[in-house]
């Protein structure tokens, strides 16, 4: 009876990652079939010279070019933003925070995780009705006002990931650096830190694809369409989460439907770079800490 039920969990098991793999390879398959006809310079740029818009001399109307160079600066400026506080947070719960306190904040942390991310668009919305009420009455939703809801949505996952990664290193591991006379801090830094590299950075690593295709958050915060490219952080923006959606909504003809798919696989490949990069970095930090 034992072996069938382990013979049935492996075959559920298989059935499950197979499944997994066949979904995801008829959806990109899908999505290279509609798309890969569209990928030009055309797609990115419209009309305009492709260097002129590259470097942003010449607006771009028709292309998506502001849409990508919008989703990388919401991208990097969430994670700036979110990243150290994570890693902050997570080193807190694990290292310092007493038991209670641990119970109460992390009550708390599961709780901004379980939000969804239309109702922390609606709270960024209501923060700037809040502050042109009262403090700023110029305030307006932008750039950073996205980037700073994307940050609060992943914090959690950072917290969580970074608590969870120094918490499972051993005890053995845990006392090398204060038998050699290191402080706290120090045996945080030099020891814990780097022993729980990897699980830390695949947390930044999940916190930047998360960044980069949330679609409820900006639609409340700055984006808008043929906006061009941001002059700011405090300027309005293009993203290519929310292009998608507005080619897929209010497409004329099946040439505006297949940009959007182009504009898909757009942001499948720049998340996929997003992905690369951070694995990279996550190497390289291992072997330096290593």
């Amino acid at each position: 009876m034992r072996r069938i039920s382990e013979s049935l969990l492996i075959g559920l098991s298989w059935l499950s990652t197979i499944g997994v793999v066949a979904g995801a390879g008829i959806l990109v398959g899908y999505l290279i079939q509609r798309g890969l006809g569209t990928l030009s310079p055309e797609l990115l740029f419209g009309d305009a010279p492709a260097w002129q818009a590259f470097i942003g001399r010449q607006p771009v109307w028709d292309g998506i070019w502001p849409a990508v160079v919008g989703t990388f600066s919401l991208v990097a400026i969430s994670s700036i933003i979110a990243v150290p506080l994570g890693i902050a947070g997570g080193i807190y719960q694990a290292e310092y925070a007493t038991e209670g306190w641990k119970a109460w904040s992390g009550f708390a942390i599961d709780l901004l995780a379980g939000l969804p991310s239309i109702v922390m668009g609606l709270f960024g919305f209501s923060l700037i009705l809040f502050l042109r009420n009262s403090l700023m009455p110029a305030a307006n939703t932008c750039l950073l006002l996205s980037s700073g809801c994307l940050a609060l949505l992943v914090l959690p996952y950072l917290i969580r990931t970074t608590q969870t990664a120094l918490e499972g290193i051993t005890r053995d591991a845990r006392v090398v650096g204060l038998s050699l006379g290191f402080t706290q801090w120090q045996n945080i830094v030099h020891v814990l830190l780097p022993s729980a590299g990897r699980g830390i950075l695949s947390g930044v690593i999940l916190a930047i694809g998360r960044s980069a295709e949330d679609t409820a958050v900006i639609l409340l915060t700055g984006v808008v369409a043929n906006s061009g490219l941001p002059r700011g952080i405090m300027d309005k923006y293009e993203a290519l989460p929310f292009t998608i959606y507005y080619l897929a909504a209010e497409h004329r003809s099946v040439e505006e439907l297949n940009r959007g798919f182009g504009a898909a696989l757009v942001l499948l490949l720049l998340t996929s770079t997003l992905f690369l990069g951070a694995y990279w970095l996550r190497r390289t930090v291992e072997r330096k800490w290593s």
